[in-house]
């Protein structure tokens, strides 16, 4: 079963696209992710403004926050 994650981005964001591409590039099948736009939801830009990208697991709620490379997003997986 994929691990669910939510991707906290925003728009012309460059880290948050080199994010979104190390998620695409993990072993198909390993977690399924959603992408949200923090510039949409006053509370979401304040909480993630300053550290985005940030990656959530929604089943144990934990989070990563940039910066991180794919090592560092595998271990967080586990």
């Amino acid at each position: 079963m994929p691990i669910p994650l939510t991707l906290y981005s925003t728009s012309a964001c460059h880290l948050c696209e080199l994010a979104a591409d190390m998620l695409d590039d993990l072993p198909q099948g390993l977690t399924s992710y959603r992408e949200l736009e923090i510039s949409d939801d006053e509370t979401l830009l304040e909480r993630y403004g300053l550290t985005i990208p940030v990656v959530r697991r929604e089943d144990t709620g934990i989070e990563l926050s940039w910066p991180f490379d794919e090592a560092q997003l595998l271990r967080f997986l586990r």
